[in-house]
């Protein structure tokens, strides 16, 4: 059985995707990120690095994506007023 090492640090990096304009933002951890950057240096964009846990970095690399909305009609409108007849 392979037993794998304790991630310490995460890192948020913008993932370079052939043939797409749009890259999309990935996390590893940083030895991960370390071997990535020697294979190929710059190929990847490096958003952030020595986040402390992964929960951190997948809410970073998540933006607003996930997040929950505010209700629609809430209190903050103020009380109903029936329109009047003329």
């Amino acid at each position: 059985m392979r037993q794998s090492a304790k991630v310490t640090s995460w890192v948020v990096y913008k993932m370079t995707m052939h043939g797409k304009p749009d890259q999309m933002n990935a996390v590893c951890g940083r030895a991960e990120w370390d071997a990535m950057e020697q294979s190929r240096p710059g190929y990847h964009t490096l958003i952030q690095a020595d986040i402390s846990s992964e929960a951190a970095a997948e809410k970073l690399a998540r933006g607003t994506s996930g997040d929950t909305k505010g209700r629609a009609g809430s209190a903050s409108f103020g009380a109903y007023v029936p329109p009047t007849r003329s």
